[in-house]
């Protein structure tokens, strides 16, 4: 009934110019679910007063008004409905659809807006008009493993086409799929850095070390992200700050131990026998070429006694063995120093560490230092 109503009062204004009905249209519109959909469609504002005391300086421009018979003017409601339905449906499931849509790390979300990531973007280009036109065809490929070509032929990967592609996009001048790759690097760099101006200013990371102090998970997952858990979110984070603290020098998207989605959020940590966060710092003026190991951990008590005073202590002494730059260092952060575990670590300044393939080749102690954060 209520999409019923809907109709005669659309029928009135739009298609036999009975404008004096606009206040019922509007009380028509309140009673359908999807109601804020026609509203934005129909009318430029969504004050009801200004629209009933000058209705006409406030209709949007609508396909109803361009109806001249009964028939085109039931196929516009049809297609306005279904439309907007979809919407509904579209927006109660945003979240869950973007997760989706995430895990295939080449979309991204920027600015309101739904990207393919720059690669990606190219190598659809120039097969998008034929995948619209597939779209529409029965397949019965669905549900086997096939190559790309065998969904569509136009999905054939073409090394120079993309070149070619991304030199008219980007306004480069590219001739090989390396300086491509480096292309892309620099991109997403730019990009990194747009999200650290916007999301992780200072004062957001300060109080994301106060949210990881007291836990409070859910404050942290809306701030960051919530397709990563907590330890993995204080790894990136802590990350991010390490590089803002050395001027943004460096690779830091390569010293993460972790995967990113294509929106350069945090998804897993990358498991792997070396530190979380390994940085690696050029020779200056002010210091030597060295190596930074940054372990993060958020457990206390046993817990951190059990799970970072051997596998911190491994990580630095196999990187030193592997190198012989006895300048690098490690630091350990937490937000709850265990006293054992800073008692192992400051021995270690002093003890041997060995080689176990090869008793003879050991380092005479290893640098760590303890950084607890309280906000």
């Amino acid at each position: 009934m209520a999409y019923a109503d809907l109709y005669k009062k659309l029928h009135l204004v739009f298609f036999e110019k009975q404008t004096n009905n606009i206040a019922g249209l509007l009380r028509a519109i309140k009673k359908v679910n999807i109601g804020k959909w026609w509203r934005q469609y129909l009318f430029d504002t969504s004050n009801e007063r200004a629209i009933r005391n000058n209705s006409e300086e406030h209709i949007n421009a609508n396909v109803f008004q361009n109806c001249t018979n009964e028939e085109d003017f039931k196929k516009a409601f049809f297609k306005i409905l279904h439309l907007f339905k979809a919407k509904a449906i579209l927006s109660d499931y945003f979240d869950l659809n973007r997760r989706y849509i995430k895990t295939t790390d080449i979309i991204l979300f920027e600015d309101g807006q739904v990207k393919l990531d720059v690669v990606p973007k190219q190598f659809f280009s120039s097969a998008i008009n034929q995948l619209y036109q597939d779209a529409f065809i029965h397949c019965s490929l669905l549900h086997t493993n096939c190559d790309l070509v065998d969904i569509s032929s136009s999905l054939v990967y073409n090394e120079q086409q993309i070149i070619s592609n991304l030199n008219s996009d980007l306004g480069e001048s590219i001739s090989t799929i390396e300086e491509a790759y480096s292309i892309v690097d620099k991109k997403r760099y730019e990009r990194f850095g747009k999200l650290i101006e916007s999301k992780f200013t200072d004062e957001n990371l300060l109080t994301l070390l106060d949210k990881f102090n007291s836990r409070d998970d859910d404050f942290i997952n809306s701030m960051v992200t919530d397709n990563a858990d907590i330890p993995t979110i204080f790894e990136y984070v802590l990350g991010i700050i390490w590089y803002k603290v050395s001027n943004q020098q460096g690779k830091i998207l390569d010293y993460l131990k972790l995967s990113l989605d294509a929106d350069l959020l945090p998804v897993t940590h990358a498991a792997g026998g070396e530190a979380d966060i390994v940085y690696e710092y050029s020779e200056t003026d002010s210091y030597p070429e060295h190596t930074l190991l940054l372990e993060a951990t958020l457990a206390d008590s046993t817990n951190q006694r059990r799970m970072e005073m051997e596998p911190v202590s491994r990580h630095l002494g196999n990187h030193l063995l592997a190198t012989r730059n006895l300048k690098s260092y490690c630091v350990f952060a937490t937000n709850n120093l265990n006293i054992n575990v800073i008692s192992d670590f400051r021995n270690r300044k002093t003890s041997f560490y060995y080689n176990t393939q090869n008793p003879d080749d050991y380092i005479e102690g290893m640098k760590k230092f303890h950084w607890k954060f309280l906000i």
